[in-house]
C-alpha cells in the first residue's frame, strides 16, 4: 500500500481537529470518534457491493442484534460516494478509490478499532492502511480484498487467454463487457505498462498527460468492441448467461455465481497483473443507526462471517483466523482465495485509489480524478 499523498496534509489537519472522542455512539455527534456502542436502533441502512449482504450472515446478525438490514447495492465507487452524501445510509463498503474522498469530505466518522474484537487478528497490511487510516486515526475497519479478473466463456474463447490484450482485440467484437467505471482507465494503463513500456507507466493511477492519453485512446478504440458496460455484477452475469458476452473484466463473484449455475466460464489474472480492491466498512457522519452500524462491523469482522463472505464472493478475508473455517466450509478455499498467501501477493495487486495531480515523485503533472471522469464520458460517447 502507498503512503498518504502530500496534498492531503492540510485536509488531514482539519479532519483531525474534528476527531474528538465522544462519550458514546450518537447519531447527532457527526464527526466525533466512535468509542462506545450503546443500545441498537433496530435498523441498519447499508450501501454495499453486490454479494456483501447475503442472508447466511445477515439473518443471524439480525437475530443476534435486533438490527434489520436494508441494503442498497452500489454499482461503482462514484455511486457509493454520491449515495453516502444523501444522509440516507448508515454505512458503506467503500473501496480504496472512494474511502479517502469520504474521509476528506467529512462524510464518515472515525472509529476506535478497539471496538472490534477481531481487529487484532487482521493481517498487518490491513490494520492501518492508508486508504482508511489518516494520521493514526481510523475512519473505518478493513473487510476483504482481491483482484479484478479476466472472465471468459471456455467454449467460445479459444485458445485460453493470457493477456488483457484480448479485451482490445477485434476477434471478440460485440462480445466484450467491462465495468462502467472511470477507474477502468487504470486497467488500460496497467496493460500498456507492459505492452508499451516506452510510455514509462509505473503506477496505473498516476498518469501524466501522454500516459493518460494513450490509455484513453486504447479504451476509445475498444468502444466498438463492447457489447455493454456493466453497472452491477448482476448485469455481467446476465450477459454471460444469455450469451451476449463471452469475455470481459470481472470480479471472482461473477465467476462463482456463473459456475454455480453451470455456465462454462473460468477466470484468471493475466500476465500483466491486475488491479484490485481493498474494502472498508465506514460509518456515515449522518448515520441514524450508528450503534447497529458498529455491531455490523463487529459481526462481519469475525472469522466465520469473513470465511463465508470470502467463499461466496471469491475474495480474501482480512481476518487471519478465517482460513481454517474457509477450509471447513469448502475444502481448499483458503489457498484458492489466497488467505494464507505471503505479503508479496498482497503487494502485487494494484489496488484502487483515487487519482490525484500528485505523481508521487515530487511532481504534480498527473491527471486527477475529475479528468478521469470526463475522459470516461468521452470514451463511451
Amino acid at each position: 500500500m502507498r503512503r498518504i499523498r502530500k496534498w492531503h496534509a492540510l485536509l488531514v489537519a482539519a479532519a483531525a481537529a474534528l476527531c474528538v472522542p465522544a462519550s458514546g455512539v450518537s447519531s447527532s455527534s457527526d464527526n466525533s470518534m466512535i468509542t462506545k456502542v450503546g443500545k441498537t436502533e433496530g435498523q441498519l441502512n447499508l450501501i454495499a457491493w453486490e454479494g456483501y449482504t447475503q442472508p447466511q450472515w445477515v439473518k443471524p446478525f439480525t437475530k443476534a442484534t435486533g438490527c434489520k438490514v436494508k441494503p442498497k447495492y452500489g454499482g461503482s465507487s462514484d455511486e457509493m460516494v454520491t449515495l453516502m452524501r444523501t444522509g440516507q445510509y448508515d454505512a458503506v463498503s467503500a473501496s480504496g478509490d472512494a474511502s479517502l474522498r469520504l474521509i476528506f469530505g467529512k462524510d464518515v466518522r472515525p472509529i476506535d478499532p478497539k471496538l472490534i474484537p477481531d481487529y487484532k487478528n487482521f493481517i498487518g497490511a490491513l490494520k492501518s492502511p492508508p486508504h482508511n487510516t489518516v494520521k493514526g486515526v481510523h475512519y473505518g475497519i478493513s473487510l476483504q480484498w482481491g483482484p479484478n479478473t479476466l472472465l471468459y466463456n471456455t467454449k467460445k474463447v479459444k485458445p485460453k487467454p493470457t493477456s488483457w490484450g484480448v479485451l482490445y482485440s477485434s476477434k471478440y467484437k460485440g462480445k466484450v463487457t467491462i465495468p462502467d467505471n472511470p477507474i477502468q482507465i487504470a486497467d488500460a494503463a496497467l496493460y500498456l505498462s507492459k505492452a508499451k513500456p516506452s510510455l514509462g507507466i509505473k503506477d496505473p493511477y498516476e498518469l501524466t498527460d501522454p500516459q493518460f492519453k494513450a490509455s484513453v485512446d486504447l479504451l476509445k478504440r475498444q468502444h466498438a468492441l463492447v457489447k455493454k458496460y456493466w453497472v452491477t455484477a448482476g448485469d455481467e452475469i446476465d450477459l454471460f448467461k444469455n450469451g451476449s458476452a463471452t469475455i470481459g473484466a470481472s470480479w471472482p463473484y461473477q465467476t462463482n455465481t456463473l459456475q454455480a449455475a453451470k455456465a462454462p466460464v473460468k477466470d484468471l489474472i493475466p500476465k500483466e497483473g491486475a488491479t484490485g480492491w481493498a474494502d472498508t466498512w465506514m460509518i456515515s457522519s449522518k448515520a441514524k443507526h450508528p450503534n447497529c452500524a458498529v455491531k455490523w462491523i463487529q459481526w462481519v469482522s469475525t472469522p466465520k462471517v469473513q470465511a463465508q463472505q470470502a467463499i461466496y464472493f471469491g475474495e480474501t478475508p482480512a481476518n487471519t483466523k478465517a482460513c481454517v473455517i474457509m477450509d471447513k466450509l469448502s475444502k481448499g478455499s483458503c489457498a484458492q482465495y489466497h488467505a494464507n498467501a505471503p505479503t508479496a501477493y498482497f503487494k502485487s495487486i494494484k489496488f484502487w485509489k483515487t487519482p490525484t495531480k500528485d505523481c508521487g515523485n515530487g511532481k504534480s503533472n498527473c491527471m486527477d480524478y475529475t479528468k478521469w471522469q470526463q475522459a470516461w464520458t468521452d470514451i463511451k460517447s
